[in-house]
């Protein structure tokens, strides 16, 4: 079975239903977690645009719950009427693992290549350093952009696509990677966490029934405002 490192956490966002607000409001948690770290006097390092792995004591114990998709509500900046729009990102919170390596037939694995991406969609290598893991029975896929090198890059990206799939482990009580056979699709029906900018301010854990007015200090860092340990 895998082993974790509970002060490693590597924070994969993803935009989900809202289109450009949606895509907005998965930048705005990126920052909330890196500003999160801050706040502790973690290590925070970027693996892509949208994944960083933070470092720090207990650092995955503390963020894993975080995992779910996250709700947001608010006037839409991109809306000519200004109306009100609601836009939901999906958070992952992984481990680093190890131990299942040899778990991984080597015809389930995909490795692509290409060139790294700076913010706006401009490469800024020559070269296709720039790696993407693809678990094909799953379609699980992780990235790594930020190394210097193809292989550093590739060894990030296998290394969290390897969390990815641990996770998934523990979740269906399987033993062997090549039991996972069922390509997984995220759930964006069950929001764990509301954040309202408008008509009023709050926001809500639904798992913990928490709630506060302190939406605004909580998007800037201070999330520990909702902390409670989950029975």
């Amino acid at each position: 079975m895998p082993s974790y490192n509970s002060n490693i956490a590597y924070i994969t966002i993803s935009a989900g239903a809202g289109g450009d607000d949606a895509k907005d409001w998965a930048k705005m948690l990126f920052r909330m977690y890196q500003k999160y770290a801050d706040k502790k006097n973690w290590k925070k390092r970027l693996i892509n645009e949208n994944t960083v792995e933070i470092k720090g004591e207990n650092a995955y114990k503390r963020l894993k719950d975080e995992s779910g998709v996250h709700r947001l509500v608010r006037i839409s900046p991109f809306d000519s009427k200004r109306l009100r729009h609601t836009s939901f990102a999906l958070v992952e919170v992984l481990p680093e693992v190890e131990g299942i390596e040899a778990g991984i037939p080597q015809e389930d694995l995909k490795v692509e290549f290409f060139r790294s991406s700076a913010p706006g969609g401009q490469n800024v290598n020559k070269v296709e350093t720039a790696v993407r893991a693809i678990h094909l029975p799953t379609g699980l896929k992780a990235g790594a952009q930020t190394e210097r090198s193809q292989s550093a890059n590739r060894e990030r990206a296998v290394k969290l696509l390897k969390a990815k799939l641990a996770k998934l482990l523990e979740e269906r009580k399987e033993k062997e990677i090549s039991n996972l056979r069922v390509k997984v699709e995220p759930d964006w029906g069950h929001e764990i966490r509301s954040y309202v900018l408008h008509p009023y301010k709050m926001v809500k854990d639904h798992e913990t029934k928490k709630k506060s007015g302190k939406v605004e200090e909580f998007l800037g860092g201070d999330i520990d405002i909702l902390f409670k340990k989950k029975k």
